[in-house]
């Protein structure tokens, strides 16, 4: 022990604390803003059944979505460990419930998450290649996986230089929001407001949809919990953590009905139901000159949101091996790129993997039952600890109504779905559960025969000399 506090600070094995409040804010908004406003508004018309009801929908999309990182911040200044929704379950709820959203997370959730986020950044940079004709699947399947493997090169490399792209590509994705926003305002103003015209048909509003026009809205503000998964590395973290969150969160939902208002503007709801990439048909109308740099920025759009996700989902991992949820391995970092190395690499081929399937899109809809279903947990969790523990210092409350509201919402959705669609959602409930059995001989691996824990370990060895990698020498919580 004293030998490494005789270290020199640069040389001490551990991650820091290296983001502050700017690459904070882009984090978030750079995770939250992928492919979804470019692509897929028409999920939220299709199922509201109005302009006026739909943009609504955006607006409270938003105020929600608020709602659930304000619990988050509130998770994330009274448990100071990294690791998102492992770490929240793990102190409110216990280590089963913790070791499933871990298992759930990378069986599915997030293999089937940046396959699709990818497979949209391939597709934006190929097909304007071929326009009009179809672009060849294997290519956009080819560039969709060199798009992860320099995500992954970059956050192998250095903390520093994943966190300035992460900066970078958020004002690229921000620059092309406000490339749509300026010309619908200007629309707007000269008086192009024949779409908002009887904006609240209330005939076309059916109840069964409602909730889906707010799945779909939620959908494209996923991701606002992903600064969570890194606390530890955030300068300051009982200030930055709730203030990056508050100010990310305000912005995006502005920015997102803004755009929304944009593309009513130019086009009317048939053409937008009609539309498969709703950003690039608002370019040919709206930016003739520019039409062409739209698939662009949307591409990058999607390497922001890529990125964000491979710099935070391995730090769950990272934590839950530290806990010893995980082969230890996994909670070892780079000696000297300081970058928590055989976590990041973990997810590469099972992204890879997962692109090469053809059931992708139908993996993201199961995927989504499991996500809201440990996000209402956790937040339930935070509601229980706050009545077991009622001293536990907590350095950002969020109001008990906010924190209700949300918990109640999130378990709606999860019935909803349960009701709408029995088929997916029962996959996904039992794929997490095939985690009980797994969990319980990770837990009593001191019984499994001695050859196979011995080989086991050789193989550790072998990968940490391998990789370079060891374990943190000081504590980060």
């Amino acid at each position: 022990m004293k030998k490494e506090e005789e270290k020199p600070e640069e040389e001490v094995v551990h991650l820091r604390r290296e983001i502050g409040l700017l690459s904070a804010v882009s984090f978030i908004i750079g995770t939250v803003v992928g492919s979804g406003i470019f692509i897929a508004p028409k999920g939220v018309l299709m199922n509201s059944g109005s302009v006026g009801l739909s943009l609504l929908v955006w607006a409270l999309s938003g105020v929600l979505s608020l709602f659930g990182a304000l619990c988050y911040a509130e998770l994330g200044t009274s448990f100071t460990k990294s690791g998102g929704h492992y770490t929240y379950l793990l102190e409110t709820l216990g280590p089963l419930p913790a070791f499933l959203r871990l298992w759930a997370e990378f069986l599915f959730i997030r293999p089937a998450v940046a396959s699709y986020v990818s497979l949209a950044f391939g597709r934006y940079v190929v097909e304007p290649f071929f326009e009009p004709c179809a672009a060849p699947v294997a290519l956009i399947k080819l560039v969709s996986i060199l798009g992860v493997t320099f995500v992954v090169a970059v956050n192998c490399w250095s903390v520093t230089m994943a966190s300035r792209t992460q900066v970078t590509l958020t004002f690229i994705k921000m620059f092309a929001l406000v490339l749509i926003i300026v010309p619908g305002v200007m629309a707007l103003a000269k008086g192009k407001t024949e779409n908002f015209q009887n904006g609240f048909e209330l005939k076309a509003i059916t109840l069964d949809r409602i909730p889906l026009a707010f799945y779909n809205g939620l959908y494209a503000y996923g991701g606002w919990f992903y600064l969570n998964f890194v606390t530890e590395e955030v300068i300051n973290p009982n200030r930055n953590i709730p203030l990056a969150i508050i100010c990310s969160m305000v912005t995006v939902t502005v920015f997102y009905v803004l755009v929304n208002v944009a593309y009513y503007t130019m086009m009317t709801p048939v053409e937008l139901l009609q539309s498969d990439a709703v950003a690039v048909t608002f370019a040919n109308r709206a930016l003739q000159g520019m039409s062409s740099v739209i698939p662009i920025l949307v591409a990058l759009s999607c390497l922001g949101a890529l990125n964000g996700g491979f710099f935070g989902a391995p730090r769950m991992l990272f934590v839950g091996a530290r806990e010893g949820h995980w082969p230890p391995i996994f909670s070892m970092i780079h000696i000297r790129r300081q970058t928590p190395l055989p976590a990041v690499l973990f997810l590469y081929p099972l992204v890879v993997l997962m692109l090469t399937r053809t059931e992708i899109y139908e993996l993201i809809n199961f995927a989504s039952f499991s996500r809201w279903f440990f996000i209402a947990l956790a937040t339930l969790g935070m509601l229980i600890h706050r009545y077991r523990f009622p001293l536990h210092p907590r350095p950002f409350k969020v109001p008990l109504f906010i924190a209700v509201t949300f918990t109640v919402v999130c378990f709606f959705i999860v019935g909803l779905s349960l009701y709408s669609d029995p088929w997916n959602t029962g996959r996904s409930c039992a794929l997490t559960l095939t985690g009980v059995p797994v969990y319980y001989v990770t837990i009593y691996r001191y019984l499994l025969p001695t050859r196979l824990r011995r080989i086991f370990d050789y193989c550790c060895r072998q990968l940490q000399v391998l990789l370079e990698v060891a374990q943190q020498e000081v504590k980060t919580y």
